[in-house]
Order: C-alpha cells, then sequence, then structure tokens
C-alpha cells in the first residue's frame, strides 16, 4: 500500500473533504410508461447484487403491467428503502437500460466527484451500514427513505486515491471470487461422489427403513417456555426451549408437514422434538451417520402426500425400500463423505474457513481504506 501512502502525503496531507452522500447523488423518477421500449425488469439481492428478474429465485417476480416501474440506466442504483439494513442495494452493471418495482429508489451519482466503484465500497462499508441503521425511520418497521442520505458524511478524496483504494479492494474481491469457484468445484465434486457412494447394484440387500430403524415416530412437544434449559428441534432446527427433555441420543429428524417436508436433520443430546417432525432411531446395524447421508441424498419431500399442505406420514417412512450395504461399507463410505462435508461446509476448517478469514481481511482493510481525517 505504499503507493496510496504516497498519494495520500502528496495530495491530501492535511486530511480530506468531507461530503453527505446526498450532495452526491440525484434521484431517478423516469417511468416505464414514458419509454416502453424498456422491457427488462431487474430486482435487488443483498447476496447477488442487481439481477434480471427472471433470474432470481427462477421466478419473474414481477406484476405484468410495469408502466409504473422506474426505469434503471447502466450505472445507476437501487434499492429498497425497507430493505437497506440487510445490503439490499446495487448498482446496474448490465449494458441493457431496464426498469424496477416502484418500492426501489433510484439514484445516479456525481462521477465528476466520486467513482462508481468507490462509492459502492464506501456504502458497504462498517461504518456506513451502522449509519443506516441509527438513521433509519422510528418505528417497528425499518425504512430509510432517500433524503436521509444527506445526513451521512463520508470522506471524497481525489479521483487517484480513490482509483488506487479500488485497485487494492478489487484485488481482495477476485482472491475472495477464486475461493468461492474453487468450493463450487468442490461441492459438485462431493455431489458426485456421494451420488455414486450411496447408488448399489443388485449384490446390495434391500430392507424397509422400518427393518432397519428400532422406532419412527412423530415428536409430540407443542410446549415452549422463554427460558428453557433444553432445546426443542423442528423441522429444520431449534425452534424453541422446554424445561424438560424427552431424548438424550443421536438421532434424525425429518420434517413431516409443510414446505420443509422431507429436510432431514441429525442431533444428540438432551432435546425435545416438536409434533412437526419425525423422530427415527436406527438399530445397530445401521449406522446414523450413513442413514443421515443416504436420507438426505432420497429427496424424501418426493414422499409426500397432499396438495396445498405437503405430508410425510411414519408409515410412508417406514415402507421405503433402501440398500443396506454391510456395517463395515457403512462405515467406510461415511469416512469418506464426513471428510468431503467438512471440506465443502464446516465453517471452522476446509475452503469455508479459508473465504470467512479471507473475508474478515477484506472488512478489516476496507474500512481502514475508507477512514480518512477531515481537513480542517
Amino acid at each position: 500500500m505504499s503507493k496510496l501512502n504516497d498519494l495520500i502525503a502528496e495530495l491530501c496531507p492535511d486530511g480530506v473533504e468531507y461530503a453527505s452522500i446526498g450532495s452526491l447523488i440525484t434521484r431517478g423518477r423516469e417511468r416505464g410508461k414514458y419509454n416502453k421500449e424498456i422491457q427488462q425488469v431487474y430486482v435487488v439481492s443483498n447476496s447477488m447484487g442487481m439481477v434480471k428478474a427472471e433470474e432470481f429465485r427462477e421466478n419473474t417476480i414481477h406484476s405484468e403491467d410495469t408502466s409504473n416501474y422506474t426505469v434503471i440506466k447502466p450505472g445507476m442504483y437501487a434499492y429498497n428503502p425497507s430493505r437497506l439494513n440487510i445490503g439490499s442495494i446495487a448498482m446496474l452493471k448490465d449494458n441493457t437500460w431496464g426498469l424496477v418495482s416502484p418500492m426501489y429508489v433510484v439514484f445516479s451519482i456525481d462521477e465528476s466527484k466520486i467513482i462508481k466503484e468507490y462509492f459502492e465500497y464506501t456504502i458497504k462499508s462498517t461504518f456506513v451500514r451502522n449509519k443506516i441503521k441509527t438513521l433509519k425511520e422510528e418505528g417497528a418497521r425499518f425504512r430509510f427513505d432517500f433524503n436521509r442520505w444527506d445526513w451521512i458524511q463520508i470522506p471524497i478524496p481525489p479521483l487517484s486515491i480513490q482509483e488506487e483504494i479500488i485497485r487494492i479492494l478489487d484485488k481482495f474481491t477476485s482472491l475472495e471470487a477464486e475461493l468461492e469457484a474453487e468450493l463450487e468445484a468442490r461441492r459438485q465434486q462431493y455431489e458426485y461422489y456421494r451420488d455414486s457412494l450411496l447408488t448399489f447394484g443388485n449384490e446390495v440387500e434391500r430392507k424397509t427403513l422400518g427393518e432397519v430403524c428400532s422406532s419412527i415416530v412423530s415428536g409430540k412437544n407443542k410446549k415452549r417456555i422463554q427460558n428453557g434449559k433444553f432445546p426443542v428441534y423442528g423441522s429444520t432446527g431449534v425452534i424453541g426451549y422446554t424445561d424438560e427433555y424427552s431424548y438424550n441420543e443421536e438421532l434424525l429428524l425429518v420434517a413431516r408437514v409443510g414446505a420443509n417436508c422431507g429436510f432431514v436433520n441429525k442431533v444428540e443430546g438432551k432435546i425435545d422434538v416438536s409434533d412437526n417432525t419425525l423422530i427415527i432411531k436406527v438399530n445397530k446395524n445401521y449406522n446414523l451417520n450413513f442413514a443421515y447421508y443416504q436420507l438426505t441424498n432420497m429427496n424424501l419431500n418426493n414422499l409426500s402426500i397432499g396438495g396445498g399442505q405437503p405430508l410425510i406420514t411414519a408409515g410412508k417412512l417406514k415402507s421405503l425400500y433402501i440398500p443396506i450395504p454391510p456395517l463395515e461399507e457403512q462405515e467406510r463410505i461415511v469416512a469418506i463423505l464426513d471428510r468431503f462435508d467438512a471440506l465443502v461446509n464446516d465453517i471452522s476448517q476446509g475452503i469455508p474457513a479459508e473465504i470467512e478469514a479471507r473475508r474478515k481481511q477484506y472488512e478489516y482493510y476496507r474500512d481502514k481504506l475508507l477512514t480518512f481525517k477531515e481537513v480542517v
């Protein structure tokens, strides 16, 4: 960072000018009904940035009538005033003009004073995000209207310094992107080996799940208290606490009803289980961890019945035919899949841990690089 230090010493040794974000941006209010050639609709995601509506969650989620939608041009920003607290703000990087829902605020920036990429890094800095939280509209619902940008002051160093900061931070984000790409490749490799290891020929004996499990029953807990000692598990995780536990062992839980129907969870310790969850206890010839991988890989939601409210019954699970290799083979498969799982999913080790470390390092340097002494 010696080049950056040299630029600061040369161009602003006594500090830099600060300006309100509001003074650097201009709101866009052009509506789609005045430019009917614009058809592409965009949405803003806090994790993916600005994306085409049809690519967001694999659905087109906008209204058929877009005449009242706001026009957004390449290089402009959009955000939802009610979702800015989770970072839902992004710049349109596509070259295609588009439209965004009227619930979004659209604005452009004064590029003679601030570079787009520098602005983007700044609004996602810890300082600005904390300011947004403290300056939001009073009340239960989060809201950050356009005029509130006037209340946030940010440093505006010379453009050459902004360019150098962008170069440094781009390098950090590029390294993280490389790790993300490697992680995705490892995930695909993991899925390939998992599918291969859990696919068996006719030489492997088939039994019903009921034959290899000592019990498959529904949970019964309906009562939870605020300061309970023991967790109560629902369809995807802990949903509350209780003062009395019903189980103290390793178990598999399967979501019995609703949108999460068929989701498999592995738990242990002193717990209770809600009545919307099925509890599986395996016998000694069926390795619990093998059962977890096997059932997770089988998409149990295919067993559900009902339309609006999918349901899996204990009877359906019990009658499910599955291949049961010898116990030693089950344990060998578990050992392999455990290593893959840790590599791609465990935040404490493997690539996820490295990505998390890089992300923290990036956030530290981003905040440090975007902090300047204000000129008097």
